[in-house]
C-alpha cells in the first residue's frame, strides 16, 4: 500500500510537470505497466483530480482544470490568497523564492477554475505594487503564460523592443525562465533569427502561446542561467570595477556572488570584480559586505564614495538644516 500510495503521488507530480504525457512514456517513467498507470489514474480522479485520457495509439493522459480545485489541498479563499502572494513573491529579489514561486504559481494556475481566477485578476489589477526597481517589474500573468509554454513545449509570440528602442515581433520556442540579479530572461530557440536567444522580460509584450507544440531541438540546448549570464557578460558597460575585500571568499561569495565575479586573494582576503552601468550597485554591494575595502579601479567609483562618506559624516553630526540644499 505504501509503495501505491507513493506511486500515485509520483504520478500526479509528473502530470502537474507538463500538460501531455503519452501512456508508455508516462509508464516508462514509473517503471510500472499501461495497466497500473491506468489503474493509478482513476485513483487520481476518486481523490477529485481532473485526469483526462485519450484513447488511440497516441493515447495519454492530462491534468485538466477543474470544476473545483483537487480537495485536500486548498480551498477557494486560500487559493486566491496563495496566487496573489505567489504573483508577489515572483518579482522577489530573495534568491530563489521568485523561481520557486513561478513553478508554484504555474501548477496553480493549472488546476485552478475560472470563477478563482477571475479572483485573482481582480485583486491583481485593483493592486498597485511598488519596488525599488520599478521599471523592471514583470506582469505575474505574462510569467504564467512564458513558464506553461516552457513547460508544455509550446510556440510562443510576442512583441520584444531592443535596447536601442527597436521593436520587432518574435516566434520562439521556448526553454526555461532564468531570474538573475532582480530581472527575469527567457531564454528560447528564435525561429526568424535561427539561433538560441535570452529576452529580458520587462522588454517584452503580449506573450501568446500559439497551440503549436514542437519537440525539443536535436542541436544542444545551453544551459539557460549560464547563457543569460554569458550573454550578460558580453554587453559593453560603462565601468569595471575592482575591489580588494578583506573577508574570506565563501562569505563575499555568498552575500553578491550572484552579481559579481569574485576569487580568493589569500586566505583573508578576496578579489571582487563587477561590470555596471551606474556607480551605485557597487558602492552598496561592497558597502554592505560588513568589511574593509579598497577600491582598485575605477577613479570615478573612489570619488563617488569619498562625496558618500563626506555626505555621511555631515548625516552624523549636523541636522539638514545646517546645508544649503543640493542644486
Amino acid at each position: 500500500m505504501a509503495n501505491t500510495s507513493s506511486r500515485t503521488l509520483r504520478l500526479l507530480s509528473l502530470l502537474q510537470t507538463h500538460r501531455y504525457w503519452p501512456g508508455e512514456e508516462l509508464a516508462g517513467r514509473l517503471e510500472v505497466s499501461i495497466r497500473t498507470v491506468r489503474r493509478d489514474v482513476e485513483r487520481l480522479r476518486e481523490l477529485g483530480y481532473p485526469v483526462q485520457a485519450t484513447r488511440g495509439m497516441d493515447g495519454g493522459y492530462q491534468l485538466a482544470p477543474g470544476a473545483a480545485l483537487p480537495p485536500l489541498v486548498l480551498d477557494d479563499e486560500e487559493a486566491v490568497a496563495l496566487a496573489v502572494g505567489l504573483q508577489t513573491a515572483a518579482q522577489s529579489a530573495v534568491a530563489g523564492i521568485a523561481e520557486s514561486s513561478v513553478r508554484a504559481l504555474t501548477k496553480l494556475a493549472g488546476v485552478m477554475p475560472a470563477r478563482l481566477r477571475r479572483q485573482v485578476d481582480a485583486v491583481r489589477t485593483m493592486t498597485e505594487a511598488s519596488s525599488w526597481d520599478s521599471g523592471s517589474a514583470i506582469d505575474p500573468a505574462s510569467l504564467i503564460i512564458l513558464a506553461q509554454a516552457c513547460r508544455d513545449t509550446e510556440r510562443l509570440t510576442f512583441g520584444y523592443t531592443a535596447a536601442d528602442g527597436t521593436h520587432t515581433k518574435r516566434e520562439v520556442e521556448p526553454l526555461k525562465l532564468v531570474s538573475l540579479g532582480r530581472r527575469w530572461y527567457l531564454v528560447a530557440y528564435d525561429l526568424s533569427r535561427h539561433d538560441w536567444r535570452s529576452f529580458r522580460l520587462d522588454r517584452l509584450s503580449q506573450p501568446a502561446t500559439t497551440g503549436a507544440r514542437f519537440r525539443p531541438r536535436q542541436l544542444p540546448a545551453p544551459d539557460a542561467a549560464a547563457f543569460v549570464r554569458a550573454g550578460i557578460s558580453a554587453l559593453p558597460r560603462t565601468y569595471t570595477v575592482e575591489a580588494l575585500v578583506a573577508a574570506p571568499l565563501e562569505r563575499v561569495r555568498q552575500a553578491i556572488g550572484r552579481h559579481a565575479d569574485v576569487e580568493a586573494a589569500d586566505e583573508r582576503r578576496c578579489l571582487v570584480r563587477m561590470r555596471t552601468d551606474t556607480l551605485d550597485w557597487p558602492a552598496m554591494a561592497l558597502g554592505s559586505l560588513g568589511a574593509e575595502f579598497s577600491v582598485l579601479a575605477p577613479a570615478e567609483l573612489r570619488a563617488y564614495l569619498s562625496e558618500w562618506s563626506q555626505r555621511f559624516a555631515r548625516a552624523v553630526g549636523n541636522s539638514v538644516e545646517d546645508h544649503p540644499p543640493s542644486t
